[in-house]
């Protein structure tokens, strides 16, 4: 995994960077990484569950149709792709 160095970082961001380490229970290392990365994620991005969840409800899926879904799906574990 690449690395990335940062000079000449001021004192009071650097306390304040570990502050917020401090708060979420993770290093400041740790928080500058998720600092970074919900820093260029794109905007409006939208997540399985959610996008699930939105065509349950345009398709006006019932919990009852739920449990139907649930008892007739397939439950067999995938078998692991072999390439030979």
């Amino acid at each position: 995994m690449p690395s990335i160095t940062v000079r000449n970082v001021p004192d009071e961001v650097h306390r304040a960077l570990r502050v917020l380490a401090a708060q979420h229970g993770r290093s400041a290392e740790a928080e500058i990484r998720d600092i970074l990365a919900n820093a260029v994620k794109p905007q409006g991005r939208k997540q399985l569950g959610t996008l699930l969840a939105e065509i349950g409800r345009c398709a006006r899926l019932s919990d009852e149709d739920f449990t139907i879904i649930e008892q007739v799906r397939d439950k067999t574990p995938a078998k692991p792709m072999t390439f030979e």
